[in-house]
């Protein structure tokens, strides 16, 4: 209990944070963590699943949609940019495009996400890399600019990465 009681404020503070996203239009499951994230542009246009995993400083361009899966680990500082600019336009206007990722897949800490880009069910985006392709299921993408690797993935994944914070462990593990 005494493990319960100490880390209950963190608890809140991340259940607070999925809610004022909620009431902005975000779509999100219960039974997400979300840490101090930044976003920019519409939260209508984020969805996050179950057991999803979003930890501190990740920056959300909310400029087209970001579909997040289940049990999906976001590590720290990851940016997700569903809006850039078009290098060829004279006018450099806008590029908008969704960002998906599905369920299992793990983004290391300091990648980039850029606009359409989908990672596939259980791929792995290795961290500070900058990911313009799509990642295939199970795949694992590294560096600057992404390049998918020939080693794939476990494919019989089954965890919830949520069950790895300290304060949830005090409560699940009673």
């Amino acid at each position: 209990w005494l493990k319960r009681f100490l880390s209950i404020n963190s608890v809140l503070i991340r259940n607070y944070r999925r809610i004022k996203l909620k009431i902005k239009g975000a779509e999100i499951s219960e039974l997400c963590e979300i840490g101090e994230i930044i976003c920019n542009g519409n939260a209508k246009k984020l969805k996050i699943g179950h057991r999803t995993f979003i930890g501190k400083s990740v920056e959300l361009a909310l400029y087209d949609n970001i579909i997040i899966g289940n049990n999906v680990c976001i590590n720290d500082n990851v940016k997700l940019l569903s809006g850039s600019h078009d290098i060829n336009d004279p006018k450099w206007n806008h590029k908008m495009a969704p960002i998906i990722i599905n369920d299992y897949a793990w983004v290391a800490t300091n990648a980039i996400i850029l606009p359409g880009v989908e990672i596939g069910k259980g791929a792995v985006v290795g961290a500070g890399a900058v990911v313009s392709i799509n990642v295939p299921d199970y795949g694992v993408v590294v560096g600057n600019p992404a390049k998918i690797l020939l080693k794939k993935r476990n494919s019989n994944l089954d965890y919830n990465p949520c069950e790895f914070l300290a304060a949830n462990r005090a409560w699940l593990n009673s």
